[in-house]
């Protein structure tokens, strides 16, 4: 059986070559047909090993937000005692149910670093978790919202579109605010610094920016309009009602297994 298959093989290949003799246009439209079929495998190839360097999922958030305890909870399924950091944490996220992993970094969010550590990572970006303070929220609403339009705003990340979950963190607290009043104030927020900053622009370059508006012109800002981007909001608590219960994360890890 193999010899036969051999003999056939060897059959076509002399057929190629007498037809590639005799320029036979039969045999050289073949030829370059399977010559594109493999170049398209190759790029294909190619293009979706490149695809796969953006597995990273970037916790970003103003200081004392609660990432580095979201982080832990996610990568080490325990309770630390968590301190302002200066450096990025990074670890793996298992999605069994996909047989799937997805490398969570922890971004500072000091004033001071984070848009330089921003920068030196968005390129990795599968998805991104802003993390919110919700019982600290209304009186942090301008820092909350400037460093989100940064992440908006930014041409990579907008090329890109990754997927953006705005969590609300320590709903374990008493009085905090919903997800939805928190998405409505950071609307208006939004709103006011698209002015400001499109002013700016104006300013500088003598022009509007069309690559650094976010949301429709002539409407309010809102979440919705930034399509390409999904932007998600929900409300979680990383802490827990003390160190040894449990925390509420159940809506993040959904949001995670189906950016997997």
């Amino acid at each position: 059986m193999a010899d036969k298959v051999k003999e056939e093989i060897f059959k076509y290949v002399d057929l190629v070559k007498i037809g590639v003799e005799k320029q036979d246009p039969t045999v050289l439209g073949v030829l370059v047909a399977v010559g594109v079929v493999f170049l398209t495998l190759v790029l294909f190839l190619c293009f979706s090993r490149r695809g796969n360097k953006r597995s990273g999922v970037l916790l970003l958030g103003p200081c004392d937000s609660g990432k580095t305890l979201m982080f832990t909870r996610l990568v080490h399924h325990c309770y630390r005692t968590t301190y302002t950091s200066m450096k990025p944490n990074s670890g793996s996220y298992l999605v069994t149910s996909k047989n799937k992993s997805l490398s969570i970094m922890d971004l500072p969010g000091h004033e001071r670093v984070r848009t330089q550590i921003l920068e030196q990572n968005k390129q990795l970006a599968r998805g991104i978790i802003y993390v919110i303070d919700s019982s600290t929220f209304q009186k942090e609403i301008k820092e909350v919202a400037e460093f989100l339009y940064t992440i908006l705003s930014d041409s990579v990340i907008s090329n890109s579109a990754p997927p953006i979950l705005v969590a609300c963190n320590k709903h374990d607290l008493t009085f905090v605010k919903g997800s939805k009043f928190i998405q409505t104030q950071l609307e208006k927020e939004m709103n006011t610094l698209r002015v400001t900053r499109s002013a700016a622009l104006q300013q500088i370059d003598g022009a509007s920016n069309n690559n650094t508006y976010l949301g429709k012109r002539n409407k309010d800002f809102a979440f919705e309009d930034l399509k390409p981007i999904k932007v998600e909001f929900v409300e979680c608590s990383a802490q827990g009602k003390d160190a040894e219960s449990e925390p509420d994360l159940k809506a993040v890890e959904e949001w995670l297994i189906k950016i997997a």
